[in-house]
């Protein structure tokens, strides 16, 4: 098959956590033909998805794992699979992508699906599951959040489009910084905010459920560095072995109907404790971490799951 990865800079991964690197490098030794371009070269072009990029061959040397071929304009309509695989923010920049590759449905196999990695932005689609979450908020007026925090105590505050911890804050029921941080936030985004209870599971950890075609295959803990709320592996958080417990399995069966329907094949999903808190559905990680662990070839399955779609 041809394959398009549509994704940060290559050169600059870490190419024993980074998920894209892995299934680039398993779809290379499944014989697949790779090229990767940076979203800032997908365009429309009179009725055509055109990418301007590189050929691509990956081999596991950091700093010296990527070989890119000349630069050549490609029409994505002519690729088998394109990988929808860029890091948030979940901006107007990303949304426009996800428009411009909706336009290649029935030539081109997006993963994931691009018209729902639009609608189900990670703190969004949890929100069809409030028997799974805990008490949850979005909003933009500070009165709305100052009550929920009222209701509930401890608060966790975030952006509703943020990702890899960036602005997250653990706010105690008595903590007066409430409003100097919607201020900050109000000042150079437009965008509400998500404000959840404060689960103290958290200090355990936060668990990534991997989920393949809306089936769990496998799931690490990620433990927060001492004296930090965030467990994210982007600030610190450091990665355990864990297994699926039985509510872990419970909640996935309860999305991963919604999940298969609706074309998103490779999610990473955050549970604390008993509680679903992001269904991550733009640029999940954690497959590498899931391998060393438990010898999962997580990569392998999302391929095996895209060539049966295929066939």
């Amino acid at each position: 098959m041809k394959i398009a990865f549509q994704m940060d800079p290559i050169g600059a991964v870490d190419i024993n956590a980074d998920s894209t690197f892995r299934l680039a490098e398993e779809a290379q030794a499944r014989g697949h033909e790779l090229f990767f371009y940076l979203p800032d070269q997908l365009a429309y072009q009179e009725g055509r998805i055109t990418a301007r990029g590189h050929d691509l061959t990956v081999r596991r040397v950091q700093g010296d794992h990527a070989d890119l071929g000349p630069l050549r304009e490609v029409d994505l309509a002519e690729f088998d699979v394109v990988w929808l695989r860029q890091d948030p923010p979940f901006d107007m920049h990303y949304i426009t992508s996800t428009h411009l590759l909706d336009r290649l449905k029935g030539k081109t196999l997006v993963v994931n699906d691009p018209f729902w990695v639009r609608n189900y932005p990670e703190k969004l689609l949890v929100l069809d599951f409030p028997e799974l979450t805990p008490p949850t908020a979005i909003a933009r007026d500070l009165q709305t959040l100052r009550e929920f925090r009222d209701r509930h105590g401890d608060i966790i505050l975030k952006p509703l489009y943020g990702n890899g911890g960036a602005g997250v804050f653990k706010l105690a029921q008595a903590d007066g910084n409430l409003a100097s941080l919607h201020e900050l936030f109000a000042s150079f985004s437009r965008e509400p905010l998500i404000v959840q209870k404060y689960l103290p599971d958290v200090t355990k950890g936060d668990k990534r459920v991997i989920l393949v075609d809306g089936r769990p295959v496998g799931a690490i803990n990620r433990v927060p560095a001492k004296g930090e709320t965030r467990s994210n592996m982007h600030v610190g958080g450091r990665p355990e072995k864990i297994g699926l417990s039985a509510r872990d399995q419970e909640i996935c069966e309860k999305i991963g109907p919604l999940l298969r329907d609706k074309g998103q094949v490779f999610v990473g999903i955050d549970v604390i404790g008993d509680y679903l808190t992001e269904i991550n559905v733009t640029s999940p990680t954690g497959i590498q971490e899931l391998e060393r662990f438990d010898g999962i070839n997580v990569a392998e399955k999302i391929w095996q799951a895209i060539e049966a779609k295929l066939a």
